[in-house]
């Protein structure tokens, strides 16, 4: 049986009095890749931003309902404390453009506040690189800036920023929609490393990424959880006619 990290309790979300995300219910398994997919403007991209409470940071967005992690409400504790247990990677790579390799990675601890060894500062660096897939290829050159490498390498710096602080979960907004192919391959590569320890929630508009890298899968579709379930089974016996028409591409 596995268990559950993340529940979604009758979950709604609004930009003033615009509902993008309608009553969603659902169980997100520890150490799991769960790709949530759909068109665009159907809720996606804001029930991520939910889950570790970035949403309300815009003028106007409200939420109600429950978000747990584990049996804890997110919305009753402080959102400092929510973002560092649930980390975040954007669509486009954006790594401190003013600062080194190195302090990308342990930006969030300077962030906070929180000091550490030197020692402790180096071994965090290292071990998140090298969890990114990275390390190797930046070894020599950790005092250059990050915007210094490619594409791939710097949405790599950002997850290797993100799991620097130790998350439970990574939240990955559509993360390879700005990267070539080969650049896509490796983070799809990266994310069935990632899920050994994390538990991955990726946000898609591309299906053969979902059915590439997911384990589950749920379709938005206008702000409603129209369908979750094993990816593979959604893919090959999806139970709604929406889903079928997504799927299939003869959607409107």
């Amino acid at each position: 049986m596995e268990s559950t990290i993340i529940r979604s309790e009758n979950f709604n979300a609004y930009f003033g009095n615009n509902h993008v995300v309608k009553n969603i219910t659902m169980d997100i398994p520890k150490n799991n890749v769960v790709a949530v997919m759909g068109p665009s403007g159907c809720g996606k991209t804001t029930f991520l931003r939910c889950i570790n409470r970035m949403h309300e940071l815009i003028a106007g967005a409200t939420a109600e309902g429950k978000m747990l992690l584990h049996d804890d409400d997110i919305y009753q504790i402080n959102p400092i404390l929510v973002r560092l247990k649930i980390g975040m990677v954007f669509q486009h790579p954006n790594p401190f453009p003013n600062l080194s390799i190195y302090d990308n990675v342990i930006a969030g601890y300077k962030l906070s506040g929180m000091r550490l060894s030197k020692d402790k500062r180096n071994d965090i660096v290292e071990s998140s690189l090298t969890k990114a897939a990275l390390w190797n290829e930046v070894k020599d050159s950790l005092h250059k800036k990050g915007t210094f490498l490619s594409g791939g390498q710097q949405q790599r710096l950002c997850i290797a920023r993100a799991i620097a602080m130790e998350p439970e979960v990574l939240l990955l907004d559509e993360p390879t929609s700005a990267l070539d192919p080969i650049s896509t391959a490796s983070i799809e590569q990266l994310l069935f490393e990632l899920k050994k320890n994390y538990t991955l929630i990726i946000v898609t508009h591309n299906m053969q990424q979902a059915g590439r890298v997911s384990d589950k899968t749920a379709f938005f579709y206008v702000g409603e959880l129209v369908e979750y379930d094993n990816t593979r089974e959604m893919f090959t016996n999806p139970k709604d006619s929406r889903t079928q028409n997504y799927i299939t591409g003869r959607f409107s």
